[in-house]
């Protein structure tokens, strides 16, 4: 049976992208979790409620400050290794988070959710290591069966706060907590099934340098495409539900708007790896960014439920094929022995605008409106489109040639 440069049978590989697509069910339970609840908690123990959202805000600049040393890990340890010890962080995280609200502890209940965006950089990696001794076509395909396990994360996630969050008698949410801990506790023993996964020998070699491989066109346009897909729609969504409020609408219809647009971002999974087979990296990403305009396009015609809804199903089906795609075009840019770096330095780029979203979006949002945000969208989704067209060109006229 073929093997690949890591020692991987083909067999070897799917099975790998399974069990992390399962381990991504688990550990992508964790951010809804902390992101549904977090402004809650934060509305409790902060005397100064203006620093509510501060817990959602340092668990997304964890995620992005986590991917540089969750990369220097994997290079040492090897990925199974790295990723148990990743969730094993994940179940303190949800013990100190359980922790800090029982004892009422505000800053605590921050370093629970900053340490939270830790585990969450190794479980953003699993969509890399499922591609890890991949053959090139199948490469797309495994990101998806991974980004699947994000879809059942999405489902999991707020049913653990609703079966937990009472479990603890008269300190509400502190059960979420527990129940965070208890999926990254499960995370472990199927993360131990992955094969091959011990340091390979072309980790041990340097490669290229950082340097030239961020200096190449195509790892520039790739790294984009993912900043902008990621963090235009972390921007837009961190917005709607505040807006929707403000417009008059009830919490609850800006809960189950939120609810379709995290199924709109995953449900696609299904599908988005074998349109990238059919159709090429370059043109799914350029359609995922124009439905990512095309939700802006819907938000600003107008204020109803239904504008609000359907706005953010498309920026969720679009954030799916642009980042899926822009993950797929990074995994050309490296060879084997480069891998840890680049996927590290393109997720630290990328959750780093994540996190610069999240602390920005409320601020704009109050400072020049709904309106404002959405606009935005066409500025970057073009600064997007125009490399991306001139490097499918370039790959079609090489293809045609």
């Amino acid at each position: 049976m073929k093997q690949s440069m890591e020692g991987l049978t083909e067999k070897a590989v799917r099975r790998n992208a399974l069990v992390l697509s399962c381990a991504q069910a688990l550990g992508g339970a964790s951010p809804a979790i902390v992101i549904s609840l977090g402004g809650l908690v934060g509305q409790t123990l902060a005397e100064d409620k203006a620093l509510a959202t501060l817990p959602v805000s340092l668990y997304n600049l964890g995620l992005a400050l986590g991917t540089i040393p969750a990369a220097m890990l994997m290079r040492r340890l090897g990925r199974r290794a790295a990723y148990m010890l990743g969730a094993a962080i994940g179940v303190v995280a949800g013990l100190l988070g359980a922790h800090s609200i029982t004892s009422g502890a505000f800053a605590l209940f921050c370093v629970a959710t900053a340490i939270a965006g830790l585990y969450g950089s190794c479980v953003q990696s699993y969509r890399f290591g499922a591609t890890d001794g991949a053959d090139p076509a199948f490469r797309a395909r495994a990101i998806s069966w991974v980004m699947v396990g994000g879809l059942v994360g999405a489902v999991v996630g707020p049913q653990t706060v609703i079966w937990t969050r009472d479990a603890i008698a008269g300190i509400p949410f502190a059960g979420s907590f527990v129940g965070q801990a208890a999926l990254a506790l499960l995370a472990i023993p199927v993360l131990m099934m992955l094969r091959g996964s011990v340091r390979p020998a072309a980790e041990q070699s340097g490669g290229r340098s950082l340097r030239e491989i961020a200096s190449s066109g195509r790892f520039v346009v790739a790294v984009i495409a993912g900043i902008v897909s990621f963090g235009m729609m972390s921007f837009v969504m961190t917005a709607a539900p505040i807006a929707m409020v403000a417009c008059g609408h009830t919490v609850g219809e800006a809960a189950m708007g939120i609810q379709w647009h995290v199924l709109a971002m995953y449900a696609p999974s299904f599908f988005t790896g074998r349109l990238i087979t059919r159709y090429g990296k370059e043109r799914v990403t350029m359609a995922g960014l124009l439905l990512m305009a095309v939700s802006g396009t819907i938000a600003l015609a107008g204020l109803t439920v239904a504008h609000f809804w359907l706005s953010l199903v498309f920026l969720g089906v679009g954030w799916n094929l642009g980042f899926i795609g822009a993950t797929a075009m990074v995994t050309d840019c490296y060879r084997p022995e480069e891998r840890t770096k680049v996927q590290a330095l393109n997720d630290f780029l990328v959750f780093g605008s994540v996190a610069l979203a999240s602390f920005s979006s409320g601020k704009l949002l109050n400072a020049a409106g709904w309106e404002t945000i959405n606009w935005l969208l066409y500025p970057a989704v073009a600064a997007v489109l125009v490399p991306l067209l001139w490097q499918w060109g370039r790959t079609a006229r090489r293809q045609a040639a």
